[in-house]
């Protein structure tokens, strides 16, 4: 198991992303739906809500920034980087303010709890944000991924048919 780590921000404190907590609420939900939240199966996909939920689990701390944060309280009162693929991800990578961070990194450096984000059309925009469960080697073969949409446990990355994948790495949650 690779070892687990925190960067420190400046100006602001940082926590230590659970991973194995994450871990576990995906493998616990892959194939059910949580009640807390509502199931986005029908109305565009529910894969980056399940990537969220487990953030949460790992000890990710909700940004009640409107429009540009990252929080659920329902279906009806939710930030776009929630449920939406390329929200998620510059929610990730961009920063500013309190929740997860992450950087956009290579695959072979992957860990479990991380996400991988997969472009499926040739459009520009990713589609899909399974959970890793297991990183095996860091290669498409050997790392396993949990998700929704396409429910799944252990599932190989290389069993999907994508163009394109943008792995994050989870480096620490911002609480101030």
């Amino acid at each position: 198991m690779q070892p687990k780590h925190t960067i420190y921000q400046k100006g602001g404190d940082a926590l230590e992303y659970n991973r194995d907590a994450a871990v576990r609420y995906a493998q616990k939900w892959a194939y059910l739906r949580n009640p807390l939240f509502y199931d986005f199966s029908d109305i565009g996909g529910d894969c980056t809500n399940f990537a969220s939920q487990c953030l949460l689990a790992g000890g990710a701390v909700m940004n009640y920034t409107p429009v540009s944060g990252w929080y659920y309280s329902s279906i009806n009162d939710r930030a776009p980087a929630w449920t939406g693929v390329e929200e998620l991800y510059r929610f990730l990578v961009r920063g500013g303010g309190i929740g997860p961070r992450a950087a956009e990194g290579r695959l072979s450096r992957i860990q479990p709890g991380d996400i991988v984000q997969l472009r499926f059309e040739g459009t520009g925009r990713f589609d899909h944000s399974p959970v890793v469960v297991d990183a095996g080697r860091g290669t498409s073969q050997t790392v396993l991924i949990a998700a929704h949409s396409y429910d799944c446990d252990c599932r190989p990355l290389s069993t999907y048919d994508f163009n394109a994948l943008r792995p994050l790495h989870i480096t620490d949650i911002v609480t101030n």
